[in-house]
Order: C-alpha cells, then sequence, then structure tokens
C-alpha cells in the first residue's frame, strides 16, 4: 500500500530536509509532525525500573555494488539513448550516426542494425510488449520499428524541424513526441497519424513522457519550463519553473506517476510533487552544466536514482536519503544516456565523442 506523503501546511520551503517526501511504498517516510501530542507523564513506580537497554539503531541499508560487466562499441558518433526492453532481453542504444542498434545485455553482442533514418537520431522508446521501437530523428520523422525482423513498421510525419525525444504510454496505442519546433505531437500508433500537436514550449523540447494511466504528458524545454499537459484535450494544467540558472533537460514522472524527476544544468536532479508544484528532493554530486543528461529511477533492488555526469562517471543516489550511494568509473567522456534494467539489477550507460562505448554494469546475483 502505497504511502501518502505529508508536509506541515503553510510550509513553503523547497526540499524540504525534515518532511521529505517518500515514492513508491518506501517504509521509510519520515515521521516528524505525524505524532504532535506529547505522551502522558509515567505512573509512579515503587522503586525505579532498570533502564531499558538502548534500542538498536536502524540497520543502514545496503549500498550498491555494481561492477562493469560490458564494454560495447559499435557507434561510430556520439551517443544519445540507450534503453532496454520492458522484457529485459534486448538493449537499443542510438546516437548521432542514423542507425539503431540491438544489443544482448546478457553477452554485449550486437544482434542487429536497424536501418532507415537519413539523419542522426536523439532517442528511442520501447513498445510494453518489446516488440516495437519507436526511434526519432534530425530527419524530422519518427520511425516505428518492428525489432525482431528489423524493418520498419511505420513512418511519421509531421514534425517541421529535428525531433529530440519520444516516448510510448503503457498501453503502447500511443506516442508522445517533442521537437526542436517546441511542437509535443501526440500519435496514434495504430493509425500512424498524429491525433494532436500541442504548441508547447518557445524553445527546443528536450523531454516528453506519459504518466502511469496516459492522462497526463510531462515536457520540458530549455525555456527553462517543465509542463504538465492533459492528453485527451491538450491543455496545459501546470507549469513548473526551474531557475534561470537551472534550465531543465530532461524529466519523467516517477513508477508510481506521483512525482516528477528533473535534471537540470546546475548539477542538480530535482524530485518534483507537480500537484502542489513543490520541489521535494534535490541530489547533487554530478556535473551537469552543458549537455542534455538523461535521468532515471532503478527499483529491482533499492531505491536509487541513476544519472550520467559531465565528469565520465554515472552516479547513485538513495532516493530518500539523497545520498550518492556509489560512482561508476570507466567511460573516457561525458556521459548522456543512463537506462535500468527493468527486472536484473544493472545498468546502461552511454557515452560521446572520444569515448562512444556503452557499458553494461550489474550487481552479482545473490549466492545461497
Amino acid at each position: 500500500m502505497e504511502t501518502e506523503p505529508h508536509y506541515d501546511d503553510g510550509e513553503s520551503t523547497t526540499d524540504d530536509e525534515n518532511g521529505s517526501q517518500t515514492t513508491e511504498d518506501d517504509p521509510e517516510l519520515d515521521r516528524q509532525g505525524l505524532h504532535r501530542t506529547p505522551p502522558p507523564p509515567p505512573l509512579p513506580v515503587p522503586a525505579p525500573a532498570p533502564a531499558p537497554a538502548p534500542a538498536p539503531s536502524a540497520t543502514p541499508r545496503a549500498k550498491p555494488k555494481y561492477e562493469l560487466r560490458h564494454t560495447i562499441r559499435g557507434h561510430t558518433m556520439s551517443i544519445s539513448a540507450v534503453k532496454f526492453s520492458p522484457d529485459g532481453t534486448l538493449l537499443a542504444s542510438c546516437g548521432a550516426e542514423n542507425i539503431v542498434k540491438i544489443w544482448s545485455p546478457v553477452t554485449g553482442e550486437l544482434i542487429r542494425n536497424l536501418s532507415g533514418h537519413t539523419e542522426g537520431l536523439s532517442d528511442i522508446a520501447w513498445s510494453s510488449d518489446s516488440v516495437y521501437l519507436a526511434s526519432c530523428s534530425d530527419d524530422t520523422t519518427v520511425r516505428i520499428w518492428e525489432v525482431d525482423r528489423g524493418i520498419t513498421h511505420r513512418v511519421l510525419k509531421g514534425h517541421t524541424k529535428w525531433v529530440f525525444c519520444i516516448n510510448y504510454n503503457t498501453a503502447s496505442n500511443l506516442l508522445v513526441s517533442g521537437g526542436c519546433d517546441g511542437d509535443v505531437r501526440i500519435w496514434n500508433t495504430a493509425r500512424g497519424k498524429c491525433m494532436k500537436t500541442l504548441h508547447a514550449h518557445l524553445d527546443y523540447v528536450t523531454a516528453v513522457h506519459f504518466n502511469r494511466d496516459a492522462t497526463l504528458i510531462v515536457s520540458c524545454s530549455l525555456d527553462g519550463l517543465i509542463r504538465i499537459w492533459n492528453t485527451s484535450d491538450g491543455q496545459c494544467l501546470k507549469t513548473l519553473a526551474e531557475g534561470h540558472d537551472a534550465i531543465c533537460q530532461h524529466v519523467q514522472f516517477s513508477p508510481n506517476s506521483k512525482y516528477i524527476l528533473s535534471t537540470a544544468h546546475d548539477n542538480a536532479i530535482r524530485l518534483w510533487d507537480y500537484q502542489s508544484t513543490r520541489c521535494l528532493k534535490t541530489y547533487t554530486g554530478h556535473r551537469n552544466n552543458k549537455y542534455c543528461i538523461s535521468a532515471c529511477f532503478s527499483v529491482t533492488g533499492g531505491k536509487w536514482i541513476v544519472a550520467g555526469s559531465e565528469d565520465h562517471k554515472v552516479y547513485l543516489w538513495d532516493l530518500q536519503t539523497r545520498e550518492v550511494v556509489q560512482v561508476l568509473d570507466g567511460h573516457t567522456d561525458v556521459v548522456v544516456a543512463v537506462a535500468t534494467h527493468p527486472i536484473r539489477n544493472m545498468i546502461a550507460s552511454g557515452s560521446i565523442d572520444s569515448d562512444l562505448t556503452i557499458r553494461v554494469w550489474a550487481e552479482s546475483a545473490p549466492t545461497t
């Protein structure tokens, strides 16, 4: 059962240290403020009882122990996205060359190339049944691929400039895409038609994401705004503004759809309660001043936030405490892309320019 967040009425501070919120069903919800009435004084006893032994301190949460499993080479230009298939059997990647690559995350071997775009790619997204993959390109199109056969299933046309970001809804009957024209487009995947065009932002749309039941879309842009949209009528319901030095470049709903995770150019990742437009937690320690660097949730083991960094590393934070719990070192250039495996404790990361590798990190299975 998921626990609703609690916080003091009238409190308007951001990143509230004491009233920090929870996502999912984490039992370690902060309890300050939940019991406001002091306990009654103890009844008198004939003789003082021996002092009780101190309660054992809470067992510290085990930190992750990811290790490098594979270093995958094959891209010839900067990698822009890596994504595990929902069934966990495949890993897709794309970059500035006009090919999508499909890999085995277990062996690190290339399975096939998906060729058809005529310009570089910025993003990819899997359908929930792992059958289809969508990709978006500087050629202004979105392609839906039938992955096992390696063929184009549909080509979606409508954007007037480079298409930068894309995502399926859970049912995979809809796609949402964002372009450098500032528009967000909602597509019917069965018909391959654009159902709605939202003139969403005044600058490049750098991320788009559906919530769990696809009633909402979140978008962000280099105009510095995060916006929440009603999927059915295209109305803007909320606008969140980062500071002038915190231009947002990546955003997504949390797995339970109660929160939004954003990355920004002020070296910070933020967790938002979008209903109250309040920043609940801020994760720092990595470096992000220039590039569009993605972040994601890991929920297969502990609850971590995972992101790349301009110092060539991958960072993992404890979602609740905001502590950096592990730093993965091995890339030799900026890590712009990360993905977490849906079932196993596994992370994929992708780098640019002088590196051009995908690295697969995993925790060893517990011994019996």
